[in-house]
C-alpha cells in the first residue's frame, strides 16, 4: 500500500511538472514605431518644431537686420553710445537666446511626458491582452537582445499592434 501511495505521488509530482506554460513576445521597438498613436504624435511635434525653427530663423534675420543697421549708425557714433548700443544688443541677443532655449526645452519636456505616458499604454494593453488571451509570459524583444530566439509562432508584435492600431482609432473616433 506504501509503494502504491509512493506511485501515485511521484506519478502527480511529474504530470505537474509537465504542465506548459504559454509564452510569447513582441519587439519592442516595431510595437512602438509602428503604433499609429505614436505616428501621431511625432507629426504633432514636428508642427511645432517647425512653427518654433520658423520663429528661430525670422528673429534671428530680424536680429541680424537691425545688427547691420546699428553698424551703419555706430559709424557716427561716440563711444560712449557706441559701447551703450552694443550692451543694448548684447542683452537683446541674450534674451532672445533665453526664449528660444526656453522654447525648445518645453518641447523636449511635451515629447518625453508623451513618449512615457505611450509607454505605459503600450504595456498596459500587452499585459491586458496577455490575461486575456492566456499567456504565462509575454516578453520583449530589443537590439540588446533579451529575446535571442523565439518561433516564429510566438510572435506576438503583428497581432499586438493590429489590435492596439483598432483600440486607438476606436479612441480616437470616439
Amino acid at each position: 500500500m506504501k509503494k502504491l501511495i509512493y506511485v501515485v505521488l511521484v506519478v502527480l509530482t511529474i504530470t505537474s511538472c509537465q504542465q506548459t506554460q504559454k509564452i510569447g513576445y513582441v519587439d519592442n521597438s516595431t510595437l512602438i514605431n509602428d503604433y499609429q498613436e505614436k505616428k501621431d504624435i511625432e507629426a504633432k511635434l514636428q508642427e511645432k518644431i517647425s512653427a518654433y525653427e520658423k520663429r528661430r530663423d525670422s528673429l534671428s534675420q530680424g536680429f541680424q537686420l537691425e545688427v547691420k543697421e546699428a553698424e551703419v549708425k555706430a559709424r557716427k557714433m561716440s563711444q560712449a553710445n557706441l559701447q551703450k548700443l552694443q550692451q543694448e544688443f548684447q542683452q537683446k541677443e541674450q534674451i532672445i537666446a533665453q526664449r528660444l532655449q526656453f522654447e525648445q526645452q518645453q518641447i523636449a519636456q511635451e515629447s518625453q511626458a508623451k513618449n512615457d505616458s505611450l509607454i505605459k499604454k503600450v504595456k498596459a494593453f500587452v499585459k491586458d491582452y496577455g490575461e486575456s488571451n492566456g499567456y504565462d509570459f509575454i516578453l520583449g524583444s530589443n537590439e540588446a537582445g533579451s529575446v535571442m530566439f523565439g518561433k516564429e509562432e510566438s510572435d506576438l508584435t503583428q497581432v499586438i499592434l493590429d489590435a492596439l492600431n483598432v483600440a486607438y482609432k476606436k479612441d480616437k473616433n470616439l
